[in-house]
């Protein structure tokens, strides 16, 4: 049996996924306590569609189950105005590639977001690596660049599809 290690990120591994969304909820209530924002109940639920799996999620599939499943008359402004809030308290982040979201795994502390996407089950993994933001801000101070925000997104296969295409 294959034996995931223990640095293996959470979108890759066996979990409880509703704990996964739940805690990830509540880490939300509890930061925008602290933020004095507010978290409203579409805010909320937005970030709850987005943690539905660690797939990114494009803001008109997030109308589409709003509309859907929860039969609520949400409007294509809603849904960005929501993302938008999500995103300024680093709730969420956006995949640029995809033009789609998904949840932050540490919004405790501001970081840049380098992700690993799965170009066959389309899993985005988000990494923390401090050297490869220095790096990014390095290399541009070096010619005189400015770095204001960095998104790193790399296509590749995850541990679970790569076996998969070998095999094919």
């Amino acid at each position: 049996m294959y034996k995931l290690m223990p640095t293996t990120p959470l979108a890759c591994r066996p979990h409880d996924h509703a704990n996964c969304v739940a805690g990830a909820l509540a880490e939300a209530d509890a930061l925008c306590a602290r933020q004095g924002v507010r978290l409203t109940e579409l805010r909320r639920r937005v970030l709850e569609l987005v943690w539905q799996s660690h797939k990114p999620l494009g803001a008109y599939d997030i109308l589409a189950v709003l509309s859907e499943a929860d039969g609520r008359r949400a409007a294509p402004p809603t849904v960005y105005r929501a993302l938008d809030f999500l995103l300024e308290n680093g709730l969420v982040h956006r995949i640029a590639s995809l033009n789609a979201f998904v949840g932050c795994n540490n919004p405790e502390h501001a970081h840049e977001g380098q992700f690993l996407i799965c170009r066959a089950c389309h899993t985005a993994i988000e990494l923390e690596q401090p050297a490869i933001s220095q790096a990014i801000v390095a290399g541009a101070e070096g010619v005189g660049f400015v770095v204001e925000t960095q998104t790193v997104e790399v296509v590749g296969l995850c541990a679970a599809c790569a076996p998969k295409q070998r095999e094919a």
